[in-house]
C-alpha cells in the first residue's frame, strides 16, 4: 500500500508540471530498455532546450538515476497507477518500446498526445507480436525495410489509417558494433551464450533450458545463461532452479538482464530459439547461432493474413543452423558457419540510428511549435 501511494504521488507530481516541462516523455518498462533510449535522450538534451520526462516502472532502471538539466525521472508501477497515468497523460510526444497501446490495460490519453514506437527487437512485427500491437501508434520507428513493408501491408489488409513511418535503425545493433571487442582465437567454440526468447513454447519455459546447459557443460564448454526479461518475470522459479543447480560449476555464468553486452563479446556462439537477440548477435558480430528446433513464437495466429515471411523465419539458415537438443555435439559446434550477413541489407542507418532519431524528434517538435 505504501508503494502504491508513492507511485500515485510520483504520477501526480508529473501531471502538476507546467506543460513545457513535459513536452517530450519517455516511458520505460525497466532497466533493459534504457540502452534504447539513452542516446535519443542525450542527443535531445545536447541539441535543444526541450524538457524531457522519463517514466519508468523499475527502480533499478539507470534512467531513473540519470541526472541532467531539463531531465526529470519518475517511478511508477506497471499496473494500476501506470494505466491511470497513461489515460491522463498530457504531453506533446510519448516515446515507448511497449507494444499493444490501447489494446489492453494501457490506453491512449484522453488528451492529444503523439505516440512514437521505438523498436526493441529486429524480429518482424506480425508473428511474434499480438494482432494490432502497433495500430494505435502515430509514428513507428522502423529498424529495417522489413518493418516498413510489414506496417504498410498490415494497414492495407485491415484498412487502417496510415501511420508515419520513420526509417530509424536499431540502437542495440549500433551498440554491439560500436563497442565490439576482440576475441581470443584459443577460445574458439568453447563458450556458449544461451539466450532464448520467452513464451509458452520457448526453451526455458518448455524445460529445454536445463537440458541444453547440462549438455554443453558436459562437453567442457563455458555456458552463459541470459534469459529474456519476460522469462524472469513469468518463469522465475524455473530460472532459480537452473541457477541453483549449476551455481557451483565454474563453467556456468548467469547473466541477470540484457543490458550488458559482455556475454555477446565473450562467447563464441549462441544457442537460441526464436529470440531477436540471435539477429543482433549475428548481424553485429558475425558469430554463428544454433536455433533449437522448437515451435515458432506465434503471438498472432492471424499473421499469415499478410503474405510476408517473418524475418526471423527467413534468415535462420543464413546465420546459423537449426538443430534439436540431441543434435548438439562438439562436431556440430566446431563446424558452425560464421555469418557473413551484411547488416546494411536488413537495418537502416547502421551505426547512426541515434543521430537520425534525435533529428526526427527535434524536427517534429519544431513543426508542432510553429
Amino acid at each position: 500500500m505504501l508503494k502504491t501511494l508513492k507511485y500515485i504521488l510520483q504520477a501526480n507530481e508529473f501531471l502538476r508540471l507546467p506543460k513545457e516541462k513535459r513536452s517530450v516523455v519517455f516511458y520505460s518498462e525497466g532497466k533493459s530498455y534504457w540502452s534504447i533510449f539513452k542516446g535519443l535522450i542525450e542527443g535531445i538534451l545536447a541539441q535543444s532546450d526541450l524538457n524531457i520526462c522519463y517514466i519508468t516502472s523499475e527502480r533499478d532502471d539507470p534512467g531513473y538515476e540519470f541526472r541532467c538539466i531539463n531531465f526529470k525521472s519518475f517511478l511508477i508501477d506497471d499496473s494500476y497507477v501506470r494505466n491511470w497515468l497513461f489515460e491522463n497523460m498530457q504531453a506533446d510526444i510519448l516515446i515507448m518500446t511497449m507494444p499493444d497501446l490501447n489494446n489492453f490495460q494501457v490506453k491512449k490519453s484522453k488528451y492529444p498526445v503523439h505516440y512514437i514506437y521505438v523498436q526493441h527487437a529486429l524480429i518482424s512485427l506480425h508473428m511474434a507480436y499480438r494482432n494490432g500491437a502497433f495500430n494505435w501508434f502515430d509514428t513507428v520507428f522502423c529498424a529495417g525495410p522489413h518493418h516498413t513493408h510489414e506496417i504498410r501491408c498490415l494497414e492495407e489488409k485491415y484498412n487502417l489509417p496510415p501511420k508515419k513511418i520513420f526509417e530509424h535503425g536499431y540502437v542495440r545493433l549500433d551498440l554491439i558494433i560500436n563497442n565490439k571487442q576482440s576475441t581470443k582465437a584459443e577460445n574458439l567454440s568453447k563458450h556458449a551464450l544461451f539466450a532464448p526468447s520467452w513464451g509458452n513454447n520457448a526453451a526455458i519455459e518448455t524445460g529445454y533450458g536445463d537440458l541444453v546447459i547440462k549438455k554443453l557443460l558436459s562437453f567442457g564448454y563455458k555456458v552463459t545463461l541470459r534469459p529474456h526479461p519476460e522469462t524472469l518475470k513469468t518463469s522465475s522459479k524455473i530460472i532459480n532452479t537452473i541457477v541453483n543447480k549449476y551455481s557451483n560449476n565454474k563453467l556456468f555464468i548467469y547473466e541477470n538482464g540484457i543490458s550488458s553486452l559482455d556475454s555477446f563479446y565473450q562467447s563464441d556462439f549462441m544457442i537460441s530459439d526464436w529470440s531477436g537477440a540471435a539477429l543482433e548477435y549475428s548481424f553485429g558480430l558475425n558469430k554463428p547461432v544454433i536455433f533449437l528446433d522448437l515451435p515458432k513464437k506465434i503471438n498472432n495466429p492471424s499473421y499469415k493474413d499478410i503474405d510476408v515471411i517473418p524475418l526471423e523465419v527467413s534468415i535462420r539458415e543464413d546465420i546459423g543452423v537449426v538443430a534439436s537438443v540431441d543434435d548438439i555435439t562438439p562436431s556440430l559446434i566446431t563446424s558452425l558457419p560464421y555469418g557473413k550477413v551484411n547488416p546494411n541489407k536488413y537495418v537502416f542507418n547502421v551505426g547512426k540510428s541515434d543521430f537520425y532519431g534525435v533529428k526526427y524528434i527535434l524536427d517534429m517538435m519544431d513543426t508542432q511549435n510553429e
